[in-house]
């Protein structure tokens, strides 16, 4: 896992403000965070080998963040302190159907470089999978999908937080259209997810739909990182590519049923106890 590491600030709200309107808020809680360190947890949570290359900074935010990976058995010994920058912070405003609105001041983050590259390629081996967001630089992201494939392994982006990629995809009529003209860019597997509408992707088969799985959501804050955890650990262990959607779509589902992001990340326990799904990737 090359990418974020964020303290996260949880706000819940009897409704998400517009522009100009003050909410007052139900709560706040404090959460480990960052779409890199979230889809590392979800992974290891899930039977997956995770390892996590980032940065934090140096202030009262990092120390957790590293304990917090490290508890939730992610091998942590690529995260650097950096003393030049903060530890990257997300605000979070929840709203009572479990929608949010985010915003992320990046800090440490922002500053990964060739040597965070290095650092988490010299960590692959032949078949694993290197997951990155975009979270991280831009210009830290195709160097290291190079770099990633040249030592044998696989590459999942994440391409969230939203930015434009190589093409214009603003105009496409329908998710089909979308994952159709991801795919046609050259990703051998693309995927549009779907929030409580499920899933779809492109692959060298065709358009596939993969239905969700209904559940009471109350934060849908590490949704996308549960599900991107999942599909990395299932492909890494073999599973075809609509079984991995499948689990990965469970995952997502499970991941909105608690406050927060890395605590409401779900086990494979979770999974078999909501969905009757049974898979087993390591002894976890």
């Amino acid at each position: 896992m090359l990418g974020s590491l964020n303290m996260d600030l949880v706000v819940t709200m009897p409704h998400l403000p517009q522009p100009g309107e003050t909410v007052l808020g139900e709560r706040l809680g404090r959460y480990p965070g960052g779409k890199g360190a979230n889809q590392a947890v979800a992974a290891a949570r899930l039977g997956g080998r995770a390892a996590m290359v980032g940065r934090i900074g140096a202030d009262d935010f990092a120390p957790g963040l590293v304990e917090n990976l490290t508890a939730n058995g992610v091998d942590a010994s690529g995260v650097e302190p950096d003393n030049s920058a903060a530890t990257g912070v997300a605000l979070i405003f929840v709203g009572p159907e479990g929608q949010n609105m985010i915003a992320v001041v990046p800090g440490a983050n922002g500053r990964l470089d060739k040597f965070d590259i290095d650092r988490a390629v010299a960590k692959l081996q032949s078949g694993d999978v290197l997951v990155m967001q975009l979270e991280i630089p831009m210009a830290v992201i195709t160097p290291a999908a190079v770099a990633a494939r040249r030592a044998g392994g696989r590459v999942l982006l994440n391409a969230a937080p939203a930015q434009r990629l190589d093409r214009d995809l603003v105009n496409e009529a329908s998710p089909e259209a979308m994952v159709q003209a991801l795919h046609a860019i050259g990703p051998r597997i693309a995927i549009v997810t779907l929030g409580p509408a499920g899933s779809v992707y492109c692959d060298e088969t065709g358009v596939h739909r993969v239905e969700p799985f209904h559940v009471k959501s109350i934060d849908a804050t590490g949704a996308g990182d549960a599900f991107v955890g999942a599909l990395a650990v299932g492909l890494a262990n073999g599973l075809p590519v609509q079984a991995a959607m499948r689990f990965a779509n469970a995952a997502g589902a499970a991941a909105t049923t608690s406050l927060g992001a890395q605590v409401a990340l779900p086990h494979l326990k979770d999974i078999h106890r909501l969905f009757g799904l049974d898979l087993s990737f390591s002894d976890q």
